[in-house]
């Protein structure tokens, strides 16, 4: 089946400023030796097959025991209420990597899957910053960190990351999380804000 995302990912991890593994590709292990991360996903225009997916968000959770390239994640996530059962299982059949495509990676390198829930996921874009909010359960906002002219964010660009090959650096000044047997607070730690232009 055939799918197409366009729109802009955020992501915060327990890594100190700035992760390691977005340049590395997971070479390089994650600052605390272990990575965990919420995600957020606006989607602005999307489908897959004849399903409209566009103004739908997803927020995820990934907690990675080691260096990223080995694998064995643990997977969970939020797929916005607003999605028609359609819609919710094309976008649990895409954000875990069963549809091959840009995500296709998630099905090999995922080990344990908890599973999508229905839930209210809020996205905003508040000036620079980004705000996710997933009731109680993940409470999020990032903003860019300055570059030599404090006007422009600082980036990173033409890399192999596979979300995408420009990369806002961003810092998160929230972070929290309490769901699926997590309890994290990543504020003050790295994140990362992305276009989104994923197919399969």
């Amino acid at each position: 089946m055939t799918w197409s995302l366009k729109g802009e990912l955020i992501v915060n991890c327990n890594c100190e400023l700035f992760c390691p593994c977005v340049i590395s590709l997971g070479v390089h292990p994650p600052t605390e030796g272990y990575c965990q991360a919420w995600f957020g996903v606006r989607i602005d225009k999307g489908h897959s097959e004849s399903v409209d997916l566009s103004g739908l968000n997803v927020a995820l959770l990934l907690d990675i025991p080691g260096k990223m390239s080995r694998g064995n994640y643990t997977l969970a996530g939020y797929i916005d209420e607003r999605a028609s059962d359609e819609a919710f299982d094309a976008l649990t059949g895409i954000f875990s990597g069963q549809r091959a495509g840009t995500t296709g990676l998630l099905s090999i390198l995922v080990g344990t899957n908890l599973g999508f829930e229905r839930s209210p996921v809020d996205y905003r874009n508040e000036g620079d910053s980004r705000q996710l909010q997933v009731g109680k359960k993940i409470i999020g906002e990032i903003s860019p960190i300055a570059g030599s002219d404090p006007s422009k964010p600082v980036t990173i660009s033409n890399s192999e990351y596979w979300p995408s090959s420009e990369i806002t650096v961003a810092k998160a000044s929230k972070g929290r999380v309490r769901a699926f047997g997590r309890v994290w607070d990543f504020g003050g730690r790295s994140a990362e804000i992305l276009s989104m232009d994923w197919k399969g």
